[in-house]
């Protein structure tokens, strides 16, 4: 793949965290025209093609969050302190430039910043050993004072790390938020793909959900809405050919190696089992990976939705999880969608899962 496909460069590009997501919902809803689109309260989107209440429906479930921040506290002098939504190693938000989408009393509109820390020289001999907290740093949007600031962004205002789409060579993308618009991409791409071929046996409903960096919310509410026959949660895993990481414990993922066909405790074993089938029928590149109690992806909730789903998860290799560097191979991108293509056109509407 030579560029960065049109939906997903416009995706990546919005600045949505968890329980913030209407601006990323709005350009994926816009994309989807294609099917019969749906949102709800939560800020969760799908879009429907070839549903009908005599055939089975297929899930492809991405979570269109981010993690990000939020503004707690204004100080006198125009700072902004804050905490984190989702999970952050903080030693990646030092001397980060930020995109606050603020709400002050001036007007709404994106804020930029910078994260600021005392530093290095400032700090006492045994300060400068202890890593970074979030709670010694701060945001600094240029106002002269706390009246200024408030102008611009107020408390409770999101904000995620401002950091433009790079294409390296090997068509390696690297940007903030693939974990995981990817996803939400590839239930789109599906959709469109099963909708504009030939007619398939099953229904279809390419889904991106909301709130999975703080707790697989979207998931679970809409998994219990849709109640459909099967799901695929498509998410992104640790890449492990990046130095320290040990593949003996977490898999052998490369970038380029292909999606990742999860098995597990909570996953549906005749889910995987027809994933890797129609991997190798199709001769896509992938690899496994294991679990052993819970993915810690929106196949989780999704699992256990109403009486239960039968449940697979399919991941993208991705280095540097969780910072504004997130680096993925857009080939493994492609092998996702066209993975799922396949399981879905090969699926027998009349395959039992239950075990």
């Amino acid at each position: 793949m030579s560029g960065i496909p049109e939906s997903l460069d416009a995706l990546i590009r919005v600045p949505a965290p968890s329980g913030y997501e209407t601006p990323a919902a709005e350009v994926w809803r816009d994309a989807a025209s294609f099917g019969d689109v749906g949102a709800d309260v939560l800020g969760s989107s799908t879009v429907s093609v070839g549903v009908a209440e005599d055939r089975p429906t297929v899930a492809v479930v991405g979570h269109i969050d981010e993690i990000g921040l939020f503004v707690s506290h204004v100080d006198d002098e125009g700072f902004l302190w804050f905490g984190p939504i989702g999970g952050w190693d903080p030693q990646n938000l030092v001397g980060q430039r930020v995109i606050v989408r603020g709400s002050g009393s001036g007007g709404g509109g994106e804020v930029p910043g910078v994260i600021g820390k005392k530093p290095i020289h400032l700090l006492e001999p045994d300060d400068r050993k202890k890593p970074a907290e979030i709670k010694s740093m701060h945001i600094d949007i240029g106002a002269k004072d706390r009246d200024e600031a408030l102008t611009l962004v107020s408390v409770g205002d999101p904000a995620v790390l401002a950091a433009e789409p790079l294409l390296l060579p090997n068509g390696r993308l690297v940007s903030r938020s693939l974990d995981n618009r990817l996803g939400s991409y590839v239930a789109l791409e599906v959709a469109r793909r099963i909708g504009a071929g030939d007619e398939v046996a099953v229904g279809v409903v390419g889904c991106a959900v909301a709130q999975e960096e703080i707790g697989l919310f979207g998931s679970a509410t809409t998994g219990f809405s849709l109640d459909p026959d099967v799901a695929i949660a498509v998410d992104v895993t640790h890449a492990t050919d990046a130095p320290g990481i040990s593949k003996q414990e977490n898999g052998d993922h490369a970038l380029g190696s292909g999606p990742v066909v999860g098995r597990g405790s909570t996953l549906s074993p005749k889910v995987s089992d027809l994933l890797r089938d129609a991997a190798e029928a199709e001769g896509i590149a992938f690899t496994f990976e294991a679990s052993g109690r819970h993915t810690g992806t929106d196949a989780d909730s999704l699992q256990v939705a109403r009486g239960g789903i039968a449940t697979g998860l399919v991941s993208i290799p991705l280095r540097y999880m969780h910072s504004s560097v997130e680096t993925v191979s857009l080939d493994d991108v492609e092998g996702a969608i066209r993975l799922i293509e396949a399981f879905i056109r090969r699926l027998d509407p009349d395959e039992s899962f239950v075990r």
